[in-house]
């Protein structure tokens, strides 16, 4: 086993992070890992700050991209890993960002057909790395919780049926996810299966340990 320290954020543009001395205080991290609904120039700085890679998902409001002009690009410098499946610093790490549609207007959500389909073509590259001998999967990223304890009180914050069963099939030591604010009281980690889950609203210092 080794022990891999990473940074998680999420939805809040915290005011540790946010600063002109940043990284000053904080441990050395391999990963940092962003569970949506970050500003995009936050992303870009938090990348210009540290050496470590920068892992994202994008959240249900829109605001990871960058305008400039009349011209929209993606935050640079960060990994975008919505639909994918990356490995960085010997971590394989998959992504679904937004939340299970609550609304009929609005980018970032997703039906549950949607849903299915985005976690059957990740199982897919996943399998495709399995029969090519490569390693397995570490983490899953998301915005949105899985069902259970993490899952909000309202339809908009409700969790993910597809993700929890692509979770309890694939066992990711880690699912890291955003979208449920502190006002919820969820600011915790349980476990799904024998998955890790934590709610990394804000900023966070986890430890993990991978085979």
């Amino acid at each position: 086993m080794r022990r891999v320290r990473l940074m998680l954020i999420a939805d809040y543009v915290h005011p540790f992070v946010y600063r002109e001395s940043f990284p000053e205080g904080v441990p050395e991290v391999a990963a940092v890992l962003a569970a949506g609904d970050l500003p995009g120039h936050y992303l870009e700085f938090v990348a210009t700050k540290l050496s470590a890679p920068v892992l994202y998902v994008h959240g249900n409001h829109d605001n990871e991209r960058l305008r400039e002009g009349a011209v929209w690009r993606d935050p640079q410098g960060v990994i975008a890993v919505h639909g994918r499946v990356v490995e960085a610093v010997g971590l394989v790490v998959a992504g679904w960002g937004g939340v299970p549609k609550y609304r009929e207007d609005g980018d970032g959500q997703f039906t549950e057909a949607q849903a299915r389909w985005g976690f059957g073509k990740l199982s897919r590259q996943l399998l495709l790395r399995r029969l090519a001998g490569k390693r397995q999967l570490d983490i899953l990223l998301t915005h949105a919780p899985p069902l259970g304890e993490h899952a909000g009180s309202d339809h908009a914050h409700r969790g993910c049926p597809a993700m929890t069963r692509f979770a309890l099939a694939q066992k990711p030591a880690l699912l890291v996810h955003g979208h449920i604010h502190e006002y919820e009281g969820k600011k915790f980690e349980t476990r799904l299966g024998s998955t890790r889950v934590i709610n990394a609203y804000g900023y966070r210092i986890v430890e993990l340990e991978i085979p």
